[in-house]
């Protein structure tokens, strides 16, 4: 019996896909490491920004993690005065999520170095490639949602 050729890394998606991963968070580390803010707490700054009280479960369904590993990303970004948690109004063993005063200013600040790690993630891409690489990518997450460890909520 002859063994079979494995495929060249570089012709694996899943590893490609990985490699692309480590590289933006490099450069997320690079463009942002005056605030010490990870690219998981900063969409889950950036969610409960746009939706202030939301619970943990929507929440952890908002940005595709697991309710165990959000509750411990967002103990540290409230131990650091960014997001605060109260119990919810009509069920208080809820814990709904708000932005502060500071984790706002903090958001604000980030903004313009969060950009430039995301282009600089695609700048080898001509710019005519980057909205159908763009396009590809979203069409990935979503067909393959159901298969991530934690769901994601898709619009």
């Amino acid at each position: 019996m002859h063994a079979r050729h494995p495929i060249a890394l570089t012709d694996r998606p899943g590893f490609l896909i990985r490699r692309l991963h480590q590289i933006h968070l490099a450069l997320f580390a690079e463009e942002c490491a005056a605030f010490d803010i990870t690219p998981v707490q900063f969409s889950i700054m950036t969610v409960v920004a746009a939706q202030p009280g939301l619970d943990q479960t929507a929440l952890a369904h908002e940005v595709g993690v697991d309710r165990a590993t959000l509750a411990n990303v967002l103990a540290r970004l409230e131990g650091r005065g960014v997001v605060r948690r109260a119990p919810g109004r009509t069920d208080r063993r809820i814990k709904c999520v708000t932005l502060t005063a500071s984790g706002s200013r903090v958001l604000v600040a980030m903004d313009e170095a969060v950009a430039r790690a995301h282009r600089r993630t695609i700048e080898a891409l001509p710019p005519a490639r980057r909205a159908s690489f763009m396009t590809a990518l979203r069409l990935l997450v979503d067909e393959g949602n159901e298969y991530g460890r934690a769901p994601l909520r898709l619009d």
